[in-house]
């Protein structure tokens, strides 16, 4: 597996780092995510669990959010890595962050937050999300996904991560490690 680091600098000594895992629903934040946390020995947050439950009906429902319904859900997520950083935590979080505007909101003025990008193709996230179970988020909500989606340019400093359909977590995850990406 080859990622391509874009050259982070090290955060502040006085905040600990946070990993935000950043893409679109199906390129593995959650599993990944949780799996560095763990390996880490790091808190671990899902974004979706600071969705207000009016976004999840909607969107159970079928229909995709937009940025109206976004703006609560990322001042909750922000908050919380504020919280983790006053706490001195080092901490991930996965969140889609499919926009630029939304991954300012959640860097903007913390410079202890490290992007990671998993870039999947659509085709590939198609194939995730028709074998997912027990998920709320619809594969037909797949298409607004990509409609939104704003890659990280190279100024957000990303850490860019290629998933295929052959990529698997625990590779993915050892060589987040190995990258020491908060260095």
């Amino acid at each position: 597996m080859t990622t391509q680091p874009s050259g982070a600098p090290s955060p502040a000594a006085a905040n600990p780092c946070i990993v935000l895992i950043a893409g679109v629903s199906g390129s593995g934040k959650s599993t990944i995510g949780s799996l560095l946390a763990q390996r880490l020995g790091w808190q671990y947050a899902e974004a979706d669990d600071f969705h207000p439950d009016a976004n999840l009906a909607k969107m159970v429902a079928g229909h995709p959010l937009n940025d109206d319904d976004r703006r609560r859900w990322l001042a909750n997520i922000a908050a919380w890595i504020d919280a983790s950083t006053a706490a001195g935590r080092p901490a991930v979080v996965s969140c889609s962050a499919l926009k630029r505007s939304y991954r300012d909101v959640l860097r903007e003025g913390r410079p202890n937050v490290r992007l990671v990008y998993l870039d999947a193709d659509k085709q590939t996230i198609r194939a995730r999300l028709s074998s997912r179970r027990g998920h709320f988020f619809p594969a037909s909500l797949l298409d607004s996904q990509f409609a939104d989606l704003e890659p990280p340019t190279d100024d957000e400093r990303p850490y860019r991560v290629p998933v295929t359909a052959e990529s698997q977590p625990d590779d993915i995850v050892e060589h987040l490690v190995e990258s020491r990406i908060c260095d």
